[in-house]
């Protein structure tokens, strides 16, 4: 087992509010990385008049930050559990679920509402409901398990760094999935209301995120009417 002082939250209590404090910033700094990303891009496709075209490529974009967010949530929910719970079977049903749900509502559901709420209609492209996308997704989050079994049983001495640096590109990809996924389907106009947008993305990002990665592993692992 994993001894918890390596890990990078010992300073802090292992709740939901404090965890959102810690991450809070990674989720500022990423969300803001995200619309400088949006803005090259935007800036490149500036001469470009095919829409259709340029909506393609952010669907690329963020279908490829999506399914990489996926395997970072994948590692990160492995990590966490096998902190505080030894039962591998546990381990391999949290770190599937948890991910394919909240790595959906940081991606797609909450931006598309924080679009909505803006006055633009945004619709919901759910990977787990199309069967090519699955088939996509499912690779990413098996590397992801046997990534993280492999980080938590042989580099338990560098488990901090690590923790560290996986929770920030985590959250990073998880802003640019986001971003991504609002400027493909339409909502170009998005530098208009940037201001309010970069606020409904941050809670749209640091929240899942913090719930997948470490709220929920830690406490279905330690909770014993899990059998």
């Amino acid at each position: 087992m994993v001894d918890d002082k390596i890990h990078a939250h010992i300073e802090h209590e292992h709740s939901l509010w404090q965890e959102l404090l810690c991450h809070f910033p990674y989720a500022t700094f990423s969300v803001a990385i995200g619309f400088l990303a949006l803005s090259i891009l935007k800036f490149f496709g500036a001469g470009c008049t095919n829409m259709a075209k340029l909506s393609g490529a952010y669907h690329l974009l963020f279908h490829s930050f999506h399914y990489v967010h996926i395997l970072f949530a994948t590692v990160g929910t492995v990590v966490t559990f096998l902190r505080f719970s030894s039962s591998l079977w546990r381990c391999f049903v949290v770190s599937a679920l948890s991910p394919a749900v909240f790595c959906t509502l940081s991606d797609v559901a909450l931006p598309a509402l924080a679009a909505h709420i803006l006055g633009i209609r945004v619709p919901l492209h759910i990977c787990f409901f199309s069967w090519d996308d699955t088939m996509n997704v499912l690779p990413f989050m098996l590397m992801g398990l046997i990534t993280g079994f492999m980080i938590a049983r042989h580099h338990v001495h560098g488990l901090r760094t690590i923790s560290l640096h996986a929770h920030f590109i985590h959250i990073l990809i998880s802003a640019l999935a986001a971003s991504c996924y609002i400027a493909s389907y339409g909502f170009d106009k998005w530098q208009g209301v940037m201001g309010i947008l970069f606020c409904f993305l941050v809670i749209a990002v640091v929240v899942p995120c913090t719930i997948s990665d470490v709220i929920i592993p830690m406490y279905v692992a330690r909770y014993k009417w899990f059998v």
